[in-house]
């Protein structure tokens, strides 16, 4: 892999590395892609969690109960402001549980989520400060609660 030169383009290999560490189930390179510093982080529906112990034990938890994950990322913006940078894309994930036979895959889930992850720089270059995720309500096609018996 080629080096990056400018900031957008380390940040924007941070970022990457992010999401594969979390696909691979890679918990001991996802706890180097974090700041040692207070953290935080909200998962969709989650409520906000702060302080390194407590943001990288949700990762544990989610790995542990997620057999398969995989995120293709679009709408990819990346910011850097001096020692800042912000990124916001959307996380087209696909993911399954546990399988209810052994050895099989559990059903596939899509879900679109929005994210907004800050970086710092620091000594040992861009780490994860914040990670917030939403997901994307989307139509289903039913619009029975717009209508209002007359």
């Amino acid at each position: 892999m080629s080096r990056a030169h400018t900031d957008v383009e380390q940040v924007e290999q941070a970022n990457t590395a992010f999401y594969e560490a979390v696909e691979r189930g890679d918990f001991d390179e996802l706890s180097v892609l974090w700041m040692d510093d207070e953290i935080s982080c909200v998962h969709p529906g989650w409520p906000v969690l702060s302080g390194r112990g407590e943001v990288l034990r949700s990762y544990a938890l989610i790995m542990a109960n997620t057999e398969y994950i995989q995120f293709f990322l679009t709408d990819v913006k990346v910011t850097v402001l001096g020692d800042t940078a912000l990124v916001v894309c959307t996380e087209n994930t696909l993911s399954g549980g546990p399988a209810e036979e052994a050895g099989e895959l559990g059903p596939l889930v899509g879900q679109l989520i929005v994210a907004t992850n800050v970086f710092r720089r620091t000594e040992d270059g861009w780490k994860l400060w914040s990670h917030h995720a939403s997901p994307v309500l989307t139509e289903n096609g039913e619009e029975e609660d717009d209508e209002t018996p007359a």
